[in-house]
Parts: structure tokens; C-alpha cells; sequence
């Protein structure tokens, strides 16, 4: 099977999300300027740097009662900071509930009964247990193709881990399993991994 995205792929379900997986989920916490907490998931998100470190996410909607794009990226317009939040799997129901479309201004947190701290370089919150929060300050909001398409960048600027995920000097996901996206509806865990030497290592 060939198709342009452009002309339609004539499946019943697009099959663009199911074969960039699995995606690792970027759990967004960001707060207005009025200091009102957002919560959010972002599939389509990653690290994109070392030194210093970065990540990455994309929103890709809007919501009728924001300008042109969702409540993340308006947040982060105004303050400049965001905190990325892992996604564990016994977290998997919490994230779920924190992607419904309330209205601006609503705090996730609560709508989907999950514990937040502060954070200690930015004014934002965090999702308090957490196996990993990436405290991050804005270097780009960039404009793709489509018409409500935003890629957020931000530099990490604090990190927390938390202490029964690292073992033996490594942070080390198999203590908490790691959520992923799939295409449709599917998320997988990661439960399994193995290690692979690069030749020139």
C-alpha cells in the first residue's frame, strides 16, 4: 500500500500515529499568568539536546476558548517555563483523566485528583510523585505547517528523580515502567529492556 497524505489513505483509522511508535508522553504542567495550573499529555514530545539539555513537545488542536492553540502553549507564551512530568504506568489513569477538554483556566491537578508540589527553579507546579520532573525555561515557540501546529522548546534547567529509580548509579525506568503512545487508542509499557554496545564504543 502507497498513499499521499495529502489525497486520504482510505483506512478506517489513520495509520500515521501507529507507525511513529511507540512515543514517549510528555506530561505538561504550566501555569497562567493569573497563576492558575494546567496539566496536560503530549504524545508527540522528546529530548532533543545534551548540553544543555532539551526537550521538545507539539500541540497540535485548539480549544474554542483559546486563542488559536490549547491551554500549554498559551501558559508557556506568558510565563516562559514549563516542567515536564514522566509518565509511569500505575500513573496511566490520572494521565488519561488530565487530557479532557475542560475550560481554560481549569486545573487538571485537581479535575484528576493528582498531588502537585512546586517547583524549585520555576513558578510552575509538578506532579508530586513522579518518577522524573524536567524543570524547563522556554528557548523557542516555533510555527509549523498547519494552522494551530506549535513546537515548544525549553532548555532544562532543574531535574528531579525520584530515589527508588535510581539504582546502583542509574536512573532506571524498570523501577516504575515508562507509558508510551501507540497509534489509535493502544499505550504500551516498557517492561523489558537490553543492552547494545555501538561498534566504535
Amino acid at each position: 500500500m502507497f498513499y499521499r497524505p495529502e489525497s486520504g489513505h482510505g483506512l478506517p483509522h489513520n495509520p500515521f500515529n501507529a507507525i511513529v511508535t511507540p512515543r514517549p508522553i510528555g506530561w505538561i504542567s504550566s501555569r497562567d499568568a493569573e497563576g492558575r495550573d494546567n496539566l496536560a499529555p503530549y504524545s508527540f514530545f522528546n529530548g532533543v539536546a545534551y548540553t544543555p539539555p532539551q526537550v521538545m513537545f507539539a500541540s497540535t488542536g485548539q480549544k474554542p476558548d483559546v486563542d488559536g492553540t490549547k491551554d500549554s502553549v498559551a501558559n508557556i507564551r506568558e510565563t516562559g517555563v514549563f516542567c515536564v512530568n514522566v509518565v509511569e504506568y500505575a500513573a496511566r489513569d490520572a494521565m488519561n483523566l488530565s487530557s479532557a477538554t475542560l475550560p481554560h483556566g481549569s486545573d487538571e491537578f485537581e479535575h484528576a485528583g493528582i498531588e502537585k508540589a512546586a517547583c524549585d527553579l520555576i513558578d510552575c507546579a509538578r506532579v508530586a510523585n513522579a518518577p522524573a520532573n524536567l524543570e524547563c525555561r522556554v528557548t523557542q515557540i516555533v510555527k509549523i505547517e498547519g494552522d494551530v501546529n506549535y513546537v515548544v522548546f525549553g532548555e532544562v534547567v532543574g531535574v528531579h528523580l525520584r530515589d527508588d529509580c535510581i539504582v546502583d548509579g542509574r536512573f532506571d525506568v524498570t523501577r516504575y515502567v515508562p507509558l508510551s503512545r501507540l497509534g489509535y487508542r493502544d499505550y504500551t509499557a516498557v517492561r523489558e529492556v537490553f543492552e547494545m554496545v555501538r561498534p566504535d564504543d
